[in-house]
């Protein structure tokens, strides 16, 4: 395969890792059935290798390095990890349910070996993602998604493992904000959009 040949396959692998938000199940469904075997943020973004795992390794930008590791059991793809920048470390893992689905990706955003975002598909669609954006290796960020479109986002905006805001959507734009104001775990405060057409 060609040097440019390899480069557009990496950048075809890293564009469909980076964009997803398509539908799915409820988005409440979809929060309270997290896969107990996900990676979450602040876990260590390879996880060990399998005693019943065979690994195939690809150099995609001719480096001699290898860029792409794919693990198979019994012939089935079960994950597949990439090092997007070249550095020689693993930056994208993507891991696949039994049909050969897309069912999660965990991805190390700063390079530091670390889970930092976590997203989730049911039958290879992206339903939910989790970001850890204060580096405290917590998930304190949500974001939920239905039949293609954004719903719902939920925030731990003062890192207490609580969520205190939620962002509601229709119709392409948000239709709603609610603040917990005082810490109890409920709102206290909602704001309209006052236009959102979509829900008249």
């Amino acid at each position: 395969m060609s040097r440019h040949k390899r480069l557009i396959l990496l950048g075809l692998l890293t564009t469909s890792a980076l964009t997803g938000c398509a539908g799915g199940k409820s988005a409440e469904r979809d929060g309270q059935a997290a896969d107990a075997r996900a990676r979450t943020p602040g876990d260590s973004i390879r996880p060990p290798r399998g005693a019943d795992e065979e690994v195939a390794e690809q150099d995609v930008n001719g480096d001699g390095r290898p860029d792409v590791w794919t693990y198979t059991v019994a012939g089935a793809k079960v994950r597949q990890e990439l090092d997007l920048n070249w550095d020689g470390r693993v930056d994208l893992v993507r891991y696949f349910d039994a049909q050969g689905n897309q069912a999660r990706e965990a991805l190390d955003l700063d390079f530091d070996g670390r889970v930092d975002a976590t997203y989730f598909y049911e039958k290879g669609v992206n339903t939910r993602r989790e970001r850890d954006t204060n580096g405290d290796g917590r998930p304190d960020s949500f974001t939920y998604y239905e039949g293609g479109k954004l719903v719902r986002k939920e925030r731990d905006t003062r890192g207490t493992g609580r969520i205190d805001y939620w962002e509601y959507w229709e119709g392409g734009q948000v239709d709603r904000i609610g603040e917990d104001l005082d810490g109890d775990g409920t709102v206290d405060k909602w704001t309209r959009n006052p236009n959102n057409v979509a829900r008249e």
